[in-house]
């Protein structure tokens, strides 16, 4: 692994300054905005106003500046995540991991906008929030009916995570600047073993 982490601070290294495109989409309540505070500042507050239409916000991380969209989940809004998803390093889907009753939907808004031909290759991390909430998902559960493997036309990693006690941000953030590097060098790179990832090639 030495050698494999030497070469990846190496390709960091080539992108300094590298700015990273990321689109947040999903259904309202999902937790989108507390996922761009905590990111932003490691803040988080039960008290989130809906986001109307979009916000965008830039973050810092390392050598690479993160800009975030905000997309709205409201059923008005989603027409318009293709719009905001095109040539974006990477999609983050967020879901509540503990909304049962929503998650046929956001299976069916997911591999709808997957399906949309200027979204080609463009990686995406599904991101089940609220695992503090007793009632939430496995990770196994929530891939296999978000149909996770059956998306074979890009690199596909999921992560379970709590917007209010920070689990597992610092692994999503990881995970983004390694697959940025990885997408614009054309290779192939998924989370480290450690955590939970669904990898699948052409």
């Amino acid at each position: 692994m030495g050698l494999w982490e030497a070469f990846l601070n190496w390709l960091r290294s080539l992108f300094f300054k590298q700015e990273m495109e990321l689109s947040l989409i999903g259904l309202q309540n999902a937790g989108k905005t507390s996922l761009v505070n905590v990111v932003a500042s490691g803040g988080y507050s039960e008290d989130m106003i809906p986001t109307v239409g979009f916000n965008m916000r830039k973050v810092t991380k390392g050598n690479v500046t993160i800009k975030l969209w905000d997309l709205g989940g409201q059923p008005r809004f989603r027409s318009m995540w293709e719009r905001y998803c095109r040539g974006v390093s990477a999609i983050v889907f967020v879901i509540d991991a503990a909304d049962h009753d929503n998650l046929p939907i956001s299976k069916s808004e997911l591999h709808d906008v997957l399906s949309k031909p200027s979204l080609n290759g463009i990686p995406l991390l599904v991101l089940g929030n609220k695992i503090d909430k007793p009632e939430a998902l496995t990770k196994h559960d929530l891939t296999d009916r978000l149909g996770l493997k059956s998306i074979t036309d890009r690199e596909v990693c999921c992560f379970m995570i709590s917007c209010k006690n920070s689990t597992n941000i610092d692994s999503v953030i990881d995970w983004l600047l390694a697959s940025t590097v990885a997408h614009h060098s054309h290779a192939d790179s998924c989370a480290t073993a450690s955590v939970y990832s669904v990898q699948t090639g052409h």
